[in-house]
């Protein structure tokens, strides 16, 4: 489905990204880990063409940008914008701001809504969303338009650990009733090692790539982290 060929990136005269080489296929679940400032968020842009790699190739099979599914880490969103979650799932079927809703669009965002349990903040202000709440409708927004590709970037951030649970078990579902992949950036090791089908650990360079057990020994996590941590250790056994 898409394929990155020895990607590099260089922003404002720092080298962010070195020879980064992955393939993400149909169904597949990557989970990009590294330590903070080590691209993460960068690569994920590259992949949504936010930002223009400054070497390698990015190839997608049949992929253009309306069959990409995108759930940013910082929402740029003003919480005090007069604007309800309904409102803002419809934007990614306009491209703007909906003066007024059709019967057929809010029927969509309403399934939609629905996929990700959030059908009853349909008509919700966002300005009185909590964080979770507000993650699940950013992810309907994200699958309106049944993507074939779906990328998150940390969307755990400002849950609370049942919440970050829930959204965990929703993305595994979703994955098994469309198949679709997905490409997503966590922190969380024991996220990558349970729920991904590969891994790709990341400090600028590519640090390792390939199933969970591969990619998370503790070679790789020492060489991205600088020592191994107490997840791994449980994960691992230790």
């Amino acid at each position: 489905m898409i394929t990155v060929q020895n990607l590099s990136l260089r922003l404002g005269g720092r080298q962010i990204l070195r020879d980064v080489s992955f393939t993400v296929r149909k169904g597949d679940f990557l989970a990009i880990v590294g330590p903070n400032g080590g691209g993460k968020s960068s690569l994920i842009k590259c992949l949504v063409g936010l930002i223009k790699p400054s070497g390698g190739n990015i190839l997608r099979d049949t992929v253009d940008a309306r069959d990409i599914g995108y759930v940013p880490q910082i929402k740029t969103l003003d919480r005090t914008f007069p604007a309800r979650s309904i409102d803002l799932v419809v934007t990614a079927m306009r491209g703007s701001w909906p003066a007024r809703i059709s019967p057929r669009e809010t029927n969509t965002s309403l399934d939609a809504l629905q996929r990700v349990g959030a059908d009853r903040l349909a008509f919700e202000s966002l300005g009185s969303l909590s964080g979770g709440e507000l993650q699940r409708v950013y992810l309907a927004r994200a699958i309106i338009r049944k993507p074939s590709l779906l990328l998150l970037d940390e969307p755990e951030a400002g849950i609370d650990v049942f919440g970050t649970s829930d959204l965990y078990s929703l993305l595994d579902e979703y994955r098994a009733e469309t198949d679709v992949a997905v490409v997503m950036v966590t922190h969380d090791w024991e996220v990558a090692f349970h729920h991904a089908s590969s891994v790709l650990l990341l400090n600028g360079d590519q640090i390792s790539f390939g199933s969970p057990n591969e990619a998370l020994n503790e070679t790789a996590i020492r060489n991205a982290f600088g020592h191994v941590g107490h997840k791994h250790g449980m994960l691992s056994g230790g």
